[in-house]
């Protein structure tokens, strides 16, 4: 053995004893030689009012942050979302690579990992819904172009999402359906399902993060959707409760970012308003994929939900491909429950 090749196996050996391993740079993909990969373009589409109107002085957002600041601390005292984890910038560029939803960052994030995953969702797109969405680079968005469609991780999660519901809720036939997202972020899928479905006829958005409220109301009066597609604040939620019936509960990544007290907070109300169905999506971690319900830090808060009487129905990887699963975008699971 030549000395250049000792030399590659010695350190090749003490790499591998790290869990690291030598790959010839022949195999690796072009995404996989940037140590840095490209992060998503400023956004140059946003209407013309955006960035003045998307920034922390905004009077009606600074009233926002007064009336949660003066809330019941049990649900606003935050695990993950403080007064600095949603930068200036991040409010004008609130689809783009932040706290909203992560693009480039966690487990299979790559050009391949999307290009599967929006085969996917047209391989279980019975419904059509992918020819009534569409996506575009709006706020800063990263997106890719699939088979001539424009693709996004909004869009395909999404997707995903509703098709969860129609499996096991029937969701395109429900009457006058009426939904409730707690936890809403930018009003990412409210702004999807009301586009989708003519017969979703309230979709209710709410957040114990002023800037999450203020930024989806926004944003769904950019894309049109408001007629069906409302913004509740956090002190007006209790009224807003008692004056409709909700169908169907979401929370998409939310409770997996709160405390257990919130997560009480939020489920006690769910269930004293009699909200039937509840449909969770938890972040998955390095120590679980997401089959089981963790916050950030580690609690389960799964017998939370089940000591408000909620009893679980189902438990479904997110992709139902068990390849999809393991490479395909950010993969987790979708819990669903009913109200015993």
């Amino acid at each position: 053995m030549t000395i250049n090749g000792r030399l590659r196996e010695i350190f090749g050996s003490a790499l591998r004893s790290r869990g690291y391993e030598v790959v010839d740079a022949r195999l690796l993909y072009d995404w996989q030689k940037s140590l840095r990969p490209p992060s998503a373009a400023p956004d140059t589409r946003a209407p013309g009012d955006a960035n003045p109107h998307l920034g922390p002085h905004n009077p009606a957002l600074v009233d926002l942050q007064r009336r949660y600041a003066d809330f019941d601390k049990m649900v606003t005292t935050a695990l993950v979302w403080t007064d600095s984890h949603v930068s200036a910038d991040d409010m004008r560029h609130f689809r783009g690579e932040n706290a909203y939803v992560w693009q480039r960052r966690g487990l299979n994030m790559s050009p391949l990992a999307y290009a599967l995953s929006a085969y996917y969702a047209k391989a279980i797109d019975e419904l059509r819904l992918l020819d009534r969405l569409t996506e575009d680079e709006s706020f800063g968005n990263f997106s890719l172009e699939v088979d001539g469609r424009r693709v996004s991780r909004d869009l395909l999660d999404s997707v995903v999402e509703m098709y969860f519901l129609e499996k096991h809720l029937k969701l395109s036939s429900m009457p006058r359906a009426r939904i409730l997202d707690i936890g809403a972020g930018y009003g990412r899928l409210a702004h999807r399902m009301t586009t989708a479905y003519a017969n979703v006829e309230q979709y209710l958005c709410t957040d114990a993060y002023a800037v999450s409220t203020f930024v989806s109301a926004y944003y769904l009066n950019y894309r049109r959707v408001a007629d069906r597609a409302k913004v509740v604040a956090l002190d007006e939620f209790d009224a807003a409760l008692k004056d409709q019936r909700i169908d169907i509960a979401v929370n998409i990544h939310s409770f997996s970012e709160c405390r257990p007290a919130a997560i009480e907070w939020w489920v006690a109300r769910l269930a004293a308003a009699k909200v039937r169905h509840l449909m969770v999506v938890p972040n998955a971690g390095d120590a679980h994929d997401g089959s089981t319900l963790k916050t950030n830090d580690g609690i389960d808060f799964g017998p939370i939900i089940a000591n408000c009487g909620y009893r679980c129905v189902a438990v479904e990887p997110k992709y139902r491909d068990a390849i999809v699963q393991r490479y395909g975008v950010n993969p987790t699971y979708h819990h669903l429950f009913e109200l015993g």
